[in-house]
């Protein structure tokens, strides 16, 4: 299996949402390379980028469970870079 890195771009709009997908972010946290977030207080939203090197279909779950939080938006960006799943010991 194969490794795929990828960014998740996510509009939080609904605030109350931030714990859900702070502790579902934690539950994939083995995947992330890194998270930036960014406040845009004119706008009432908080902008999060998600660094992930993952096989596909859990970027793919990440992605549509993240989706299906209420008031948080997202979508994925995949690089064309594939490496094998490395096996921990």
């Amino acid at each position: 299996m194969e490794t795929r890195v990828a960014v998740i771009g996510i509009i939080v709009e609904e605030p109350s949402s931030v714990e859900q997908l702070n502790l579902l972010l934690h539950e994939y946290s083995r995947y992330i390379i890194g998270r930036m977030g960014i406040p845009y207080r004119e706008k009432g939203i908080h902008i999060i980028s998600i660094a992930i090197d993952a096989p596909q279909s859990i970027i793919s779950a990440l992605s549509g469970k993240i989706g299906r939080i209420r008031g948080i938006s997202n979508k994925a960006a995949y690089s064309n870079f594939a490496s094998p799943l490395e096996t921990e010991e």
